[in-house]
Formats: C-alpha cells, sequence, structure tokens
C-alpha cells in the first residue's frame, strides 16, 4: 500500500474554493482503480493555534493507494489534469508526501 499526505496551500482567502473544486472530483477520484481513501481535512476547530496548526489557507490531502502503479496512474487521469488546471490559478503551494508504511 502507498500512503500520501499532500499539503495544498490556496492563496489567501481562496482555501473555500480549492476545497471546493476538490470535494467535485472526489467521487472520479474514490471510482478509480486501487483507491482506498483520498479525503481534505483541516484544523480541527475550537482549538488554539499551535505550532502544528496548517493555518486558515492550507488543507491537507490523505490519500490511500493498494499499489505505486495506481497511484501513477491517478496522477496521470484526465479529471485530475482538469482539477489542476482548474485550481492552479489558486494554489500558492503543494508539498506531497508519498509514503509506505513500515
Amino acid at each position: 500500500m502507498i500512503q500520501v499526505v499532500a499539503v495544498i496551500t490556496a492563496k489567501p482567502g481562496l482555501r473555500a474554493q480549492v476545497l471546493e473544486a476538490f470535494a467535485a472530483n472526489r467521487a472520479a477520484v474514490l471510482a478509480e482503480k486501487g483507491c482506498i481513501e483520498y479525503g481534505a481535512a483541516i484544523d480541527a476547530r475550537g482549538l488554539p493555534p499551535s505550532k502544528g496548526s496548517v493555518g486558515e489557507d492550507t488543507f491537507l490531502v490523505i490519500e490511500k493507494w493498494a499499489s505505486l502503479a495506481d497511484l501513477q496512474a491517478h496522477a496521470a487521469a484526465p479529471h485530475m489534469a482538469a482539477y489542476g488546471a482548474k485550481t492552479k490559478e489558486w494554489v500558492e503551494r503543494k508539498m506531497i508526501h508519498i509514503l509506505e508504511p513500515v
């Protein structure tokens, strides 16, 4: 299994817009071969900001894939290209961690 943690930072004030596009694309990703989990997460509400907080403009994408080949196919999928093109001007920075369990 391959796990992915992607840290996406939207341009100031645009996180909700990026998350809306993410949500619209999510069903297509979940239908992909080998997709086990694909969801977005933000800082938990009701807690004061800390060194571990991601902030108002950032969200994380938590993914699990059956294999590296499945993740690579996902990255090349037409709906991912469309999502990337749609959100390109709204995103300031992306950091993608590709991991495997130990």
